[in-house]
């Protein structure tokens, strides 16, 4: 059985921006729902942070996320899972009160998880474990000292992996308490890494410029092999141009491919002023979001 796992989409993040939602909605256009249909995947699970902000929702934000997610999973009959991550609760110290629930609850396919679960997908069992907090402290631990399933999917914060490229998290759980996993699958950090069992999938799409040139994506599990197949994204939203006329004729640039993103130009070389000012006017034409 082959199915897809997503995490950390952030509906709602930038402020609510609709150029982030647009974006949003070309890589489930584009990619996320013509994977499913072509590898026949009747199951998502989505490993935590689904909405972005804790405290409320915003109303456009949420159709959005509605229009281009989650009706089309019900449309198509694909059954969800959810975790509850922590920019998906309200509390810091209890999962009781979080957004999957009070907003999700109308569909009729999608299934919550505040509290650990061992879940069984077509012979596979898997410990399916939401944002460890103070109230569940307890109950997790329990659960992860008597599953005796092979695989575990979380919101997890484990010491030793990459929050970012580059940007080593020294804080959280030991990675040694999962152990006993043949394979632990984690959302939290946006940055895709992994090393022994512990794979930290990454989120969906770039949301900042520390995710500049950092592959984004979401993974398709297959339960019989226990095998995780990356799919790229292959839309970005931010770009670097290095700027060089001792090199090339920086008139002869593809101009293109600054249309719609936020744009970093790094001034290498510049010994004509004049031609710098056409191109960056050039760039400029393409209507990028920022430069």
């Amino acid at each position: 059985m082959k199915v897809a796992i997503i995490t950390d989409q952030h509906f709602g993040a930038r402020n609510d921006s609709q150029i982030f939602l647009d974006f949003y909605e070309k890589f489930y256009e584009g990619t996320f729902f013509p994977t499913l249909e072509t590898a026949g995947v009747d199951t998502v699970l989505i490993l935590g942070d689904t909405f972005d902000r804790r405290k409320y929702v915003n109303f456009y934000s949420l159709q959005r996320a509605r229009d281009m997610f989650f009706d089309k999973l019900q449309s198509k009959n694909i059954q969800v899972h959810m975790l509850a991550g922590n920019h998906d609760t309200y509390y810091k110290n209890t999962n009781d009160v979080n957004s999957p629930d009070l907003l999700l609850k109308d569909y009729n396919n999608i299934t919550v998880f505040s509290k650990p679960e061992d879940v069984e997908y077509d012979g596979t069992t898997i410990l399916m474990m939401p944002w460890i907090c103070t109230d569940n402290y307890k109950d997790c631990m329990e659960a992860i000292d008597k599953s005796t399933s092979p695989v575990m999917f979380g919101h997890l914060e484990i010491a030793g992996y990459q929050m970012y490229k580059g940007h080593d998290n020294d804080s959280g759980f030991d990675p040694k308490l999962f152990s006993k996993f043949d394979l632990v699958c984690s959302g939290h950090f946006h940055h895709r890494s992994g090393s022994n069992n512990i794979q930290y999938l990454g989120n969906p799409y770039e949301l900042t410029w520390a995710d500049y040139d950092d592959p984004r994506g979401f993974h398709i599990y297959d339960t019989d092999t226990n095998e995780l197949e990356f799919i790229r994204n292959p839309y970005t939203i931010f770009t670097k141009h290095w700027y060089n006329d001792t090199v090339d004729d920086p008139l002869k640039t593809d101009f293109t491919q600054f249309a719609g993103k936020h744009v970093k130009i790094i001034v290498v070389n510049k010994t004509d002023f004049y031609k710098f000012d056409q191109f960056v006017e050039r760039v400029y034409q393409q209507n990028p979001l920022e430069v």
